[in-house]
């Protein structure tokens, strides 16, 4: 027989959902070890921070209990959900800064002593993440959606609210304009 806790943790994300809108913070707090993981990985990608990563998966997941009223079960889901507002709040803090000049910022530099090969790597890794910064943003959101959270074009059209075909067209753009930033670089992966 299932223990209290292996019910509430084999819940559907719904059930959770229905619990979370009845303000039960531990319902909220298990749909966060579910998913929070996701907002911050959209984040972290594509805000290249780790403290901000952590900011906007917080703030997704404050969304998400001060929402969840509105929530109607049946629909995407929790994960998908996430995506979507951790995409708009990763877009939205990018214009920011833009506005606010902070890209002037330098990156600071990794102190740690590295081989010969790891020193390569991280070049590489550091020029890729450096030309996926330089994309616009909605380039750069269809870059991280695609490549690294491993959405379909589907998925990730819907996640930044556009037709299949302009979305396609938007990829097709930022894998060319990434192409191009990389060659420019002269790295070879």
């Amino acid at each position: 027989m299932a223990t209290t806790a292996q019910a509430i943790a084999s819940e559907s994300d719904d059930a959770l959902m229905a619990r979370v809108a009845a303000r039960d913070a531990d319902a909220l707090r298990l749909l966060a070890d579910r998913h929070a993981e996701i907002a911050w990985r959209i984040a972290y990608r594509m805000l290249n921070d780790a403290a901000e990563a952590e900011d906007v998966a917080q703030d997704a997941l404050l969304r998400l209990w001060q929402y969840a009223e509105r929530w109607k079960a049946g629909g995407p889901g929790v994960a998908a959900w996430l995506t979507r507002v951790a995409t708009n709040a990763c877009l939205d803090r990018i214009r920011r800064r833009r506005f606010a000049g902070d890209d002037a910022v330098p990156e600071r530099a990794d102190e740690s002593p590295l081989s010969d090969e790891a020193l390569e790597e991280d070049e590489v890794r550091s020029a890729v993440a450096g030309c996926i910064e330089a994309l616009p943003d909605r380039q750069r959101a269809a870059i991280v959606l695609t490549y690294y959270e491993e959405r379909q074009n589907r998925m990730a059209a819907d996640i930044l609210a556009m037709q299949i075909k302009a979305f396609e067209s938007l990829l097709f753009r930022a894998r060319a304009s990434l192409r191009e930033c990389v060659e420019g670089k002269g790295v070879t992966a």
